[in-house]
């Protein structure tokens, strides 16, 4: 996977850099694992707008992703790696060795052809999902379970990866992609390597169009609204608008936002870098 260049033959192309593809092996995604993805351009249920920034859009479906590997003892093939417009990594369609078909995240170095298997007992090769403590110490691993069968929910975008740097009694002990140090019960189950499309992040856009397509609207500065918008808007021309600090006046700029009191804290070894 790799970032492309492109001719400045337009004003948007000139700063553009785009993906390759090169990886993707189909267009076509698999029809029994797509779903309707309703848009809300940012309203509630009264019709209301409760989000800023949010509306338009090309149309998607969701495509239906295999975060659980609960299909243990069971061999998959790996069909096709495929475009997900949903997330910022590739998705790999796997058909089972009883025909089952499911999307997984696809990992780096996942090819057509392979056999990748989930469950205790296995070896701990690329795309193999098992629970931590059957890893040895230092496995790259992602699509990480914080609640032993939730499925996974950490490590899970483009180029993303934790390290497993040791172990404490029940626990796995993580090295996370934040840099934060935390453990993870040793029965969750993770998949082993770092999610595929890394290069996601020198990725640009080129021009504001773009963005639209994504779904994401203008976004207004808080420095240049009015003082009935923000409180950091009005003054008189160019006005720097104060301490940095959210709509709702939480400052930003490293006030902590995290609960004291949160269970999980002592789970914590030590905190992400700054």
């Amino acid at each position: 996977m790799a970032i492309k260049k492109l001719k400045p033959v337009t004003p948007g192309m000139r700063f553009r850099s785009a993906p390759t593809f090169s990886e993707i092996t189909t267009s076509k995604p698999e029809k029994s694992l797509l779903e309707p993805l309703k848009r809300t351009g940012g309203r509630n249920d009264q019709g209301r707008r409760a989000m800023r920034y949010i509306g338009g859009g090309h149309k998607r479906k969701y495509r239906i992703i295999d975060f659980k590997r609960d299909k243990a003892g069971v061999s998959a093939e790996v069909k096709t790696i495929e475009y997900d417009p949903n997330r910022s990594a590739r998705i790999a369609l796997v058909q089972y060795a009883d025909g089952e078909k499911r999307y997984i995240i696809a990992p780096q170095g996942l090819t057509v052809g392979q056999t990748i298997q989930s469950g205790e007992g296995i070896a701990p090769e690329v795309g193999n999902a098992m629970p931590l403590s059957a890893m040895p110490i230092g496995t790259i691993v992602h699509n990480i379970e914080m609640k032993p069968g939730k499925g996974g929910q950490m490590a899970r975008s483009a180029g993303t990866y934790a390290q497993i740097v040791g172990r404490e009694s029940k626990y796995v002990i993580l090295r996370m992609p934040s840099s934060e140090t935390r453990m993870i019960l040793g029965n969750c189950i993770a998949t082993v390597g770092s999610v595929s499309n890394a290069d996601h992040m020198n990725e640009s856009l080129g021009k504001a169009g773009r963005k639209r397509w994504l779904g994401r609207r203008p976004r207004v500065r808080g420095v240049v609204m009015n003082p009935v918008d923000h409180p950091m808007g009005g003054g008189e021309g160019r006005a720097s608008g104060g301490h940095p600090r959210s709509r709702k006046g939480l400052l930003a700029k490293g006030k902590k936002t995290r609960d004291k009191k949160k269970a999980s804290n002592k789970l914590i070894i030590s905190k992400r870098k700054k």
